[in-house]
């Protein structure tokens, strides 16, 4: 699920790297450049520094990792990224609902996104949604991961619930999808139903 360069706004729980996960999965494997990342201090305190080794292979490339004191220097880091048209994509970890976020930011991302050809990932950790410039927005959560096929008591593929609540290119929808991490891309999934089979996989994943 690759798209043209723009800002997409993916909101998730602060125990939850669904987001990152998200985000990560649209990065174009053809463009193998460098990436841009920028985490809110409160971020990288609850989460840590991006592990290197964990990141999809395909992206070629180890990140730019920067660390911001707070939401204002986060989105300015995140803006001049985008101007440089020789990075991957830029993404950016903001907790909360901070004052320095707001349509005005947003939309400044979104044409910087757009008018350089870099495409920029603002994770919500923690916020709500309020006006936005993004063209994309969604809530994330994760779901248990598919059952493990050699390893029954070993993690699976991860599995997201995905909703789609505002796009302007697409119409918004809610889909269960799972991580090729071999061809890199998203594929839908079936809905986790409940009964045995789901208490398993959950107990499992």
């Amino acid at each position: 699920m690759h798209i043209g360069a723009t800002l997409q706004e993916i909101f998730a729980a602060s125990a939850d790297a669904s987001a990152i996960g998200l985000s990560l999965s649209q990065i174009d494997k053809q463009k193998p450049a460098p990436l841009l990342w920028v985490q809110e201090t409160r971020v990288l305190s609850d989460f840590g520094r991006p592990y290197i080794h964990g990141l999809p292979v395909s992206l070629g490339t180890e990140p730019i990792h920067v660390t911001a004191r707070n939401a204002k220097d986060a989105l300015w880091a995140m803006e001049e990224g985008l101007k440089c048209p020789s990075l991957s994509a830029v993404i950016g970890e903001i907790y909360g609902d901070p004052r320095a976020l707001d349509f005005t930011a947003t939309r400044r991302l979104a044409v910087a996104a757009e008018r350089y050809g870099v495409p920029a990932f603002l994770v919500r950790v923690g916020g709500q949604a309020d006006l936005s410039g993004a063209r994309r927005r969604w809530r994330v959560k994760s779901q248990p991961s598919v059952p493990h096929p050699y390893n029954p008591k070993a993690p699976g593929t991860p599995v997201w619930s995905l909703d789609l609540f505002r796009a302007r290119d697409m119409r918004p929808g809610q889909w269960d999808a799972v991580y090729d991490a071999a061809a890199h891309h998203l594929d839908l999934v079936s809905p986790i139903c409940d009964g045995a089979v789901a208490d398993g996989a959950r107990r499992y994943g």
